[in-house]
């Protein structure tokens, strides 16, 4: 009876901890879930970046989301951080095969909470560093000012210092400085929460219905200086790279399409192993044009 008691009290010790582990594994995926940026597919982002992907918390999985970035660099990706932590996004550069052109579309979604660059821990993208920093400076503020009561201020001395001096002197657009100044008040914020939801075809309900040629409809998620982020509503947003907005030269891309946009969009390419999706407003355009004739 003495070993059967203990054999018993094994067996619930077991039952017990492995409840408490699978208590622990689901706190966990709820904390991470909530670092994804919305309903779409854990990414999409503006001058700001629609991310709330901690770095150092997401899974691989999650990573593999991100414009820019399949499952070779998540690998990379976490394989790196694992050894060497990440303090920065600038850091990203330092993963192998994660070049010039994924750090430009994935660096914005990527979230480091106290980062040394506060900039790190909000949805501005690196790109726009400059123009907040700037914007901060000519309103009396700091980076240690933002997301604190302090900052309240700033929309109030923008609107007194005159939105046509800040866009000279910073080098921005209205609408950038606009949510630059919104992420400052709010780090972390997802303006996309409030934005309608991308027009669907019924065809198309994820990226391995994608095909080049397609013509789709979508809202911008995100405006930056090479481009803009579109929800197409297949789980990845697609970029209009900013050659191919329109058949004139496009100077700024926040000049022509802010976000909440809904616009229609020619599918270009689909690469399933980067989730890589190539967008053009301009080839619609062109093909509107030759119909026309």
């Amino acid at each position: 009876m003495k070993y059967i008691g203990r054999i018993l009290c094994l067996v619930l010790c077991g039952m017990l901890l492995a409840t408490v582990s699978v208590w622990l594994m689901r706190q966990g995926r709820i904390e991470t879930l909530e670092l994804r940026p919305g309903p779409q597919s854990g990414v999409e982002f503006a001058g700001l970046d629609r991310g709330k992907v901690n770095i150092n918390l997401a899974t691989r999985e999650q990573l593999e989301e991100l414009p820019g970035i399949g499952p070779a660099l998540a690998k990379n990706i976490v394989a790196y951080r694992e050894e060497n932590g990440i303090q920065s996004r600038a850091q990203l550069k330092k993963v192998p095969k994660l070049g010039p052109k994924a750090f430009e579309q994935c660096a914005g979604f990527l979230r480091v909470p106290g980062a040394k660059e506060p900039l790190d821990g909000t949805a501005v993208h690196p790109e726009s560093y400059a123009a907040a920093k700037a914007l901060l400076k000519l309103c009396d503020f700091t980076e240690a000012d933002i997301g604190t009561e302090t900052i309240a201020a700033l929309p109030a001395r923008a609107k007194a210092i005159g939105f046509e001096r800040l866009c000279a002197e910073t080098g921005a657009g209205k609408e950038t400085l606009e949510d630059i100044i919104a992420e400052l008040l709010r780090p972390g914020r997802d303006m996309r929460d409030e934005l309608p939801p991308p027009l669907l075809r019924t065809d198309v309900m994820g990226m391995e219905d994608l095909k080049p040629g397609m013509e789709l409809s979508g809202t911008v998620r995100n405006v930056i200086d090479f481009g803009a982020f579109v929800d197409i509503g297949v789980h990845q947003d697609g970029l209009v790279h900013i050659s191919e907005i329109s058949n004139e030269r496009v100077e700024k891309v926040s000049d022509v399409l802010k976000v909440g946009d809904e616009v229609k969009v020619k599918l270009l390419d689909v690469d399933f192993d980067k989730k890589r999706i190539s967008l053009s407003m301009k080839a619609l355009l062109n093909d509107e044009a030759e119909d026309a004739e």
